[in-house]
């Protein structure tokens, strides 16, 4: 389904899309970053913390990672304060960056087998389908982000992915 070579231009461009929109949102006040707009997860902040839980909850079965401490539920909450949200975004992209050079094509066409919290059962399903879920639940929520941010007057530059990376 997909190759590593997939899997390290994903996690590429997703970093600089999180830069992007992390630069644009530090372009707004605290207040209009909180501000709920009618999003999925409300506000900018809101649908930043949940891209956080769910690229953690993703690596936390890929790889080992720490599992979130929070359900999705809460995911919008989950870390209050804007400057420690960035910081810990842009220290799982490069820990992303790091662990998509590791991917091998016998890794992606395993399956996993797992326990959703948020639909409560087991589950399994090819690893292949589940790396591309993640990037694409990434692009899914950034579109949401990027309504928003554009809403404010702020600015993300190009987001084709041809021609960012």
């Amino acid at each position: 389904m997909i190759t590593p070579a997939y899997v390290r231009t994903m996690a590429a461009y997703n970093a600089e899309m999180n830069r992007r929109w992390y630069a644009a949102a530090d372009s707004l006040t605290d207040a209009q970053r909180r501000e709920d707009r009618g999003a999925f997860f409300g506000s900018i902040h809101g649908t930043l913390c949940h891209l956080v839980w769910g690229d953690s909850t993703w690596m936390a079965r890929f790889a080992g990672w720490p599992r979130p401490a929070v359900p999705q539920g809460d995911s919008p909450g989950m870390i209050a304060d804007w400057e420690v949200l960035k910081a810990t975004r842009f220290d799982l992209d490069a820990r992303l960056i790091g662990w998509a050079g590791t991917v091998t094509q016998e890794w992606l066409d395993e399956d996993l087998a797992w326990f959703s919290g948020s639909i409560q059962k087991d589950l399994v399903m090819p690893k292949g389908l589940l790396v591309t879920h993640m990037f694409n639940h990434q692009t899914h929520h950034r579109g949401q982000a990027h309504a928003i941010l554009t809403s404010f007057g702020a600015k993300t530059g190009d987001t084709d992915l041809p021609f960012v990376l």
